[in-house]
């Protein structure tokens, strides 16, 4: 069969595949179209069956898509691409070494009376550690544990996250290391409460990212239910979808009351309400691949959400 490639926009042709079966896939039709037009390499484009439909999964054949002998694909350009981990390394990087700067006060950020010289305050020296590992860990885990089911994003990515991550780090650095910062209202009792539950937190979300890893074999694109395993963090499985983010969100929300600080609050806020709509989209997409998923599950918060 021939298959016309035309452009999304203005759906002026672009190309023609011919000698194309019913088993050729969307990943082979990429591959054909990247021959013909080098710039467009296979994780730039995007096809659907009509300008403003849904992306087609590389897996579909033609077969599947019940084209006719002249059939038409519509191409999208998804704009130059950059591989997932490395977007990750720049935006966890970003805030990792920001933070620290502000906490060796460096002379350009509260002058030079305050210098090279970190609070003495015990929560400022915690917090410090605790954003560290955060950012560490999520930097080891971009590059030893995480799996992922596309490999590329649009380069706009990087800059869209690296924004967030490191304008929220410096705000929050700012305030937390600066000569002024007001300590914790309930003192030593606050902090160690708020740190024990920020460390609970965070290895959660550790050994839920482990698991998840563990469900599916290196290059395999097989879904699976995630499942509470053996070990007691995964438990909170069996009442959400992504206690990922919930143990991320729970993280975030345990260091803004050990610092006492609005703009960890703010970020907390702000990062729960993305993750909430990512851990939403998750679980309507498990009710409508697995009709065995449990539907006593909620997407975030037990019970609630």
């Amino acid at each position: 069969m021939e298959l016309q490639i035309l452009h999304s926009k203005n759906k002026s042709k672009m190309c023609a595949l011919q000698r194309l079966s019913s088993a050729t896939t969307v990943r082979d039709i990429k591959e054909l179209f990247h021959k013909q037009n080098p710039k467009f390499y296979p994780s730039r484009q995007s096809y659907r069956l009509e300008p403003r439909s849904k992306s087609l999964k590389d897996s579909d054949t033609l077969g599947s898509l019940d084209l006719s002998s002249d059939g038409v694909l519509y191409f999208k350009d998804l704009g130059t691409q950059l591989g997932w981990s490395t977007v990750f390394y720049f935006e966890y990087a970003g805030p990792l070494v920001l933070y620290l700067m502000f906490y060796s006060r460096l002379p350009f950020i509260y002058g030079e009376e305050y210098a090279y010289k970190p609070s003495s305050a015990d929560v400022v020296k915690i917090a410090a550690v605790c954003h560290t590992v955060h950012y560490a860990k999520r930097l080891l885990e971009t590059k030893f544990v995480h799996r992922f089911s596309h490999g590329t994003m649009p380069i706009r990515n990087l800059f869209k996250n690296c924004s967030y991550y490191w304008t929220f780090a410096a705000w929050l650095a700012y305030f937390i290391n600066h000569p002024l910062y007001t300590l914790p209202m309930y003192g030593d009792v606050q902090v160690d409460m708020a740190l024990g539950c920020f460390i609970f937190c965070e290895l959660g979300n550790l050994f839920i990212h482990l698991a998840l890893k563990n469900l599916r074999a290196p290059g395999s694109t097989e879904r699976k239910i995630p499942l509470p395993t053996k070990n007691p963090f995964t438990l909170l499985f069996a009442l959400v979808s992504c206690p990922n983010y919930t143990y991320e969100v729970g993280a975030w929300v345990s260091f803004a009351v050990m610092t006492q600080s609005l703009v960890g609050l703010l970020f907390a806020s702000v990062g729960f309400m993305q993750m909430a709509v990512w851990a939403l989209g998750k679980h309507r997409s498990y009710h409508k691949e697995f009709r065995q998923y449990p539907r006593s599950r909620k997407a975030i918060i037990p019970f609630i959400l």
